[in-house]
């Protein structure tokens, strides 16, 4: 079974990241991507390889509704990808140069962040009112994150996502001074799970008196955290004055290689003048993921026999299962149909 899922949206960057005029190279899927910003605001991405002498057009300028090759010139339409001139032509040269065209893969700015739908041919033409809306966190509105994280991971994506919603590595993995120092501390949890729209959730619950932190959020904070397909992880946090949400995407590079997204929201006023510890914290925790993926690739460099097992590994088990209907109800050319059933899962950690 592949690992990359295409017919999809993927986060490409933050948008804070991108200001205007400014073009960057990304890959995805294994596709050359430039993602750019023109100077009215709007977000664009085309296929990153100039038809004319294959130089990436990253390396270009934004000029318009244009980007413009740093080798000839030849500009192309950022809508629909278009060349609409070529400075080298003569008044007298025939060509019609509206025939030759750079791939443009559909984007939108949602949330704070630029999202790229990856279709199964790029060259598709492919009407973006037709195409569902990029991933929205609920109850945030308009908002945009107040923090965001990026972090390169050296391992395919399931591997990442999997280290993403391991319930019962955290002990082990995340050892800070600041978060759990000692022998870990276990005790058994219960949690109820039921089906949504390309994934599974964790029926919202409060948490307990003794997490004080999210106290900062008033009394009766309930958690729910969504996972869903191709790589998304939502963990929402409500409170009776303020809420929160630990938004995290995996947008994967190639086979071997994906980059993990993390935006984090928050209402409580006079939190973002902590913004740089949050950060350092936020980098921290999750380079504890990306090491021990690391130093898993030392072991699967063997091709061993993996093990997932009841009920701390399920969540697992349910990634892999939406992922072999997904790609079964894309074969057959049908709707897809969410094979999880509500449970109750039980595991120490």
């Amino acid at each position: 079974m592949t690992t990359l899922l295409r017919n999809f949206w993927y986060m490409a960057i933050p948008g804070k990241q991108l200001k205007r005029g400014q073009m960057i190279h990304k890959r995805m899927l294994g596709d050359p991507i430039v993602i750019g910003r023109r100077t009215d605001g709007q977000v664009f991405a085309m296929r990153d390889i100039c038809p004319h002498r294959g130089i990436p057009l990253s390396y270009g300028w934004i000029e318009g509704d244009g980007v413009c090759c740093c080798y000839h010139g030849w500009k192309f339409k950022t809508t629909d990808g278009r060349c609409s001139e070529i400075p080298a032509l003569t008044e007298d040269n025939g060509l019609d140069i509206n025939r030759i065209q750079v791939a443009v893969y559909p984007s939108l700015e949602v949330q704070g962040n630029i999202w790229v739908y990856i279709p199964n041919d790029p060259k598709e033409k492919l009407d973006l009112t037709q195409l569902p809306s990029p991933p929205i966190i609920p109850d945030l509105g308009n908002a945009v994150p107040n923090l965001s994280e990026t972090i390169h991971f050296n391992c395919n994506i399931d591997h990442a996502v999997i280290s993403l919603i391991d319930p019962a590595h955290g002990p082990y993995v995340h050892r800070s001074w600041w978060w759990r120092s000692g022998p870990p501390q276990l005790r058994t949890k219960e949690k109820n799970y039921e089906p949504v729209p390309f994934g599974f959730r964790l029926v919202p619950y409060q948490m307990p008196v003794s997490a004080k932190p999210y106290k900062l959020l008033g009394n009766q904070v309930s958690i729910e955290i969504i996972v869903q397909l191709p790589s998304l992880r939502t963990e929402l946090l409500k409170g009776e004055r303020y809420k929160a949400c630990a938004f995290t995407a995996i947008t994967p590079i190639n086979e071997n290689e994906c980059e993990l997204h993390q935006s984090l929201y928050w209402t409580v006023p006079g939190l973002g003048l902590f913004k740089p510890i949050l950060g350092y914290l936020a980098r921290q925790f999750l380079g504890q993921d990306r090491d021990i993926v690391v130093k898993q690739q030392e072991g699967l460099a063997y091709d061993p026999s993996l093990m997932l097992i009841d009920d701390a590994d399920t969540q697992a088990k349910w990634y892999f299962r939406l992922k072999q209907e997904y790609l079964r109800s894309q074969a057959e050319d049908r709707p897809f149909e969410n094979p999880i059933e509500a449970r109750v899962l039980r595991w120490r950690s």
